[in-house]
């Protein structure tokens, strides 16, 4: 997977991460509050991998 399909990805996994939190506060169900918790960390590291791709495309594209 490149590095904006990762970033646009973990943006997708990050947003619905948080309205299934907001989902769970709202009806009180804390297992959905955690599942969406997790949802949204794991979009945070889709992102970060796509950062990191792009930083070493970057390093090797100067050699």
């Amino acid at each position: 997977m490149g590095s904006t399909s990762d970033k646009i990805e973990g943006k997708a996994n990050e947003m619905a991460g948080k309205a299934r939190q907001a989902a769970g506060d709202a009806t009180d169900n804390h297992e959905m509050e955690a599942k969406g918790a997790a949802q949204e960390a794991k979009g945070h590291g889709q992102q970060a991998k796509g950062e990191v791709k792009d930083g070493v495309k970057k390093i090797v594209d100067k050699a």
